[in-house]
C-alpha cells in the first residue's frame, strides 16, 4: 500500500477512480433539441424530503448551461447493456443522440430505456464547488427497473453487478 500527502504530485482522476459509481446520463430537450451529458458524480438519497439528488458539473461544460433552463431534465441510470450508449453520451459531439434511442415526456426530460432507474427531475439548486457546480436535482417521478443491472465504473472502466444466482 502506498500513501500519498495531499501536497505530492499525484493523477488525482485515479485516486478518485478507486470508488465504483453508477453512471447517469442527464437530460432534456432544449428548444427542440436533445442535450445530455453523462455524471459518474451523481448521488441518491441527498434528501428524503424534499427529495433530492446530485450531481457534480464541470465548469468547463458547454452542456450543463444549456440544460440548467430546461422545465424537466431526465435522469437516467444506465444499464449494464448500455456502454455503447454511455460512451457516446459522454462525447462532445454535437449528434451523440442520433444512435440513442430515448423518449421525451410533456415537460421535455429525456429517458434512455433499458436503464435501472429513470428520474424526472427540475433544478432545486446550484451550489460552487471548486472546478464544479455541484447540483441539486428535485426528484418529479421516478421508475425503477429490477431486472437492469446498472454500469458501474471502477478504476476508469466499466464493471457490472452479478446477478443473484438461483438456490
Amino acid at each position: 500500500m502506498t500513501t500519498l500527502a495531499i501536497t505530492e504530485s499525484l493523477d488525482l482522476k485515479e485516486v478518485f477512480s478507486k470508488f465504483p459509481t453508477g453512471v447517469a446520463a442527464i437530460s432534456a430537450m432544449v428548444q427542440g433539441v436533445p442535450k445530455g451529458l453523462v455524471a459518474s458524480s451523481f448521488t441518491v438519497g441527498v434528501s428524503m424530503d424534499p427529495p433530492l439528488v446530485s450531481f457534480s458539473a464541470q465548469h468547463t461544460s458547454t452542456t450543463w448551461p444549456v440544460l440548467r433552463n430546461a422545465e424537466r431534465i431526465g435522469v437516467s441510470i444506465l444499464g449494464s447493456e448500455q456502454q455503447q450508449t454511455c460512451l457516446r453520451m459522454a462525447s462532445r459531439r454535437p449528434d451523440k443522440f442520433d444512435d440513442i434511442l430515448y423518449r421525451v415526456n410533456d415537460q421535455g426530460a429525456i429517458v434512455v430505456p433499458g436503464c435501472s432507474l429513470w428520474l424526472e427531475c427540475s433544478v432545486f439548486a446550484e451550489l460552487p464547488a471548486g472546478d464544479h457546480s455541484v447540483v441539486l436535482l428535485k426528484v418529479e417521478s421516478a421508475q425503477a427497473y429490477s431486472d437492469k443491472s446498472p454500469i458501474i465504473l471502477h478504476e476508469s472502466l466499466f464493471k457490472f453487478l452479478e446477478a443473484p444466482q438461483a438456490v
